[in-house]
């Protein structure tokens, strides 16, 4: 049995080393199973490979993700696996960007009415004040 604080300390070619031992030695007690009279030693011993090689797997992928975590950190964009999931509903929404775009149609709209906002402020002399495509009337 491995123990994996021991596979941690390990680098990752000595664990695909060992993964090929363990995947070979799974091999040959399958095939004593088959061959041997005394099966419930060897059924023992297979689960007891098949536990170390996942374990093994485990440790390898924990520490390939770890090292793209570490190659990304940095960039711009991520891989999807390294993106933060949220709700299905913020993946989905609008981003500020999409919110704020105007079809062509409502822009026309737009600059051939802008928005009136009243004010009543009368002590300006000033009728009309022009911001950015909105016309604010004093009264």
């Amino acid at each position: 049995m491995v123990k994996t604080y021991e596979l941690r300390t390990k680098d990752e070619k000595a664990l695909v080393e060992e993964l090929a031992k363990l995947k070979a030695e799974l091999a040959k007690a399958r095939i004593g199973k088959v061959s041997a009279a005394a099966t419930q030693v060897k059924a023992s011993k297979i689960r007891v490979l098949r536990k170390d090689i996942a374990r093994l797997l485990t440790i390898i992928n924990e520490k390939r993700r770890q090292a793209s975590v570490t190659a990304f950190k940095k960039k711009k964009y991520k891989p999807i696996d390294q993106r933060v999931k949220g709700t299905r509903a913020s993946r989905r929404k609008l981003t500020q960007f999409e919110k704020s775009r105007k079809t062509m149609r409502t822009l026309k709209k737009f600059n051939c009415n802008p928005c009136l906002l009243y004010t009543s402020d009368a002590a300006d002399d000033t009728p009309c004040v022009d911001l950015g495509g909105r016309r604010i009337i004093k009264k």
